[in-house]
């Protein structure tokens, strides 16, 4: 991939709803315009550009590379089901076309953690499948764990059966700084400690008592942590999923605030 370079994911403009679904080339144009370079789309966002070649011309508008592709699902029995299979494939097929783009698995939180073991090997075993069948296919794949309180892999006790489970021939780790911090996890540690498996890194930002930060606000130490990828060698995606409340009303504004943040905080350290 070369060097570090800088994405912004859609999940800003989820927050205030379903109003941005389809819109993908509005989210493009705002991506750009904060000077990101890169785009990772969830699935649900793709509207007709579910068509490579309708994708292609739009990221080409807009100078963007596809960072990555977000396939959210339940994944909670011990193979995928038939729906979640087809869903697989036509995003496999898809990103056939676009073999630098990686493919990101995560896993929708379920509303409690009844039934932790099972439901966190079910998903192990999904998930190791499908990156499997992607990785025969030439496409690379990672894992996103997240922090909500029905997530099977949310605290430090969960993240070592989820990293030493994931197969690593098959696939590589997602952390989000902000997940991490969500639950009094140290970031930094945990991206040091499995640091052979990341290939991508989610920014967002927190304040002290819990709550979603503007990036550049809260109190994660984000230039700590890019230091450390750069001074590690790390060579990939950073991607920018801002989940501040003013995302709700202005998740436009809030990512051209996030450019001007990157261009001032972070530009400077990746020259």
């Amino acid at each position: 991939m070369g060097k570090i370079k800088l994405a912004c994911e859609t999940y800003t403009w989820q927050m205030p709803g379903e109003q941005y679904k389809g819109k993908l080339d509005h989210i493009m144009r705002i991506v750009s315009e904060a000077g990101f370079t890169g785009i990772e789309p969830e699935t649900s966002f793709f509207g007709d550009l579910s068509d490579p070649a309708k994708m292609q011309d739009m990221l080409s508008q807009y100078h963007l590379e596809l960072a990555a592709l977000v396939h959210v699902e339940d994944w909670r029995h011990s193979k995928e089901t038939d729906q979640e299979r087809a869903n697989a494939e036509q995003w496999m097929e898809f990103l056939s076309h676009f073999p630098d783009t990686i493919y990101l698995l995560v896993q929708m939180p379920g509303k409690d953690r009844k039934n932790l073991i099972e439901r966190q090997q079910n998903l192990l075993s999904c998930v190791n499948a499908i990156s499997e069948r992607a990785t025969d296919q030439g496409i690379i794949c990672s894992y996103h764990p997240n922090s909500p309180e029905g997530s099977v892999y949310r605290t430090e006790e969960d993240y070592k059966i989820l990293l030493n489970g994931l197969n690593q021939q098959w696939i590589g780790y997602t952390p989000d700084i902000g997940h991490i911090a969500k639950v009094d996890m140290d970031p930094l540690k945990i991206i040091k400690e499995y640091r052979d498996l990341v290939n991508m890194v989610h920014y967002k930002d927190m304040y002290e008592n819990g709550d979603w930060a503007r990036t550049g606000d809260g109190v994660i130490d984000i230039a700590g942590i890019t230091k450390y990828l750069i001074d590690s060698g790390y060579q990939g995606w950073i991607v920018m999923e801002d989940e501040c409340d003013q995302a709700i009303t202005d998740p436009d504004g809030v990512t051209l605030q996030d450019g001007m943040y990157i261009n001032h905080q972070l530009m400077p350290m990746l020259v």
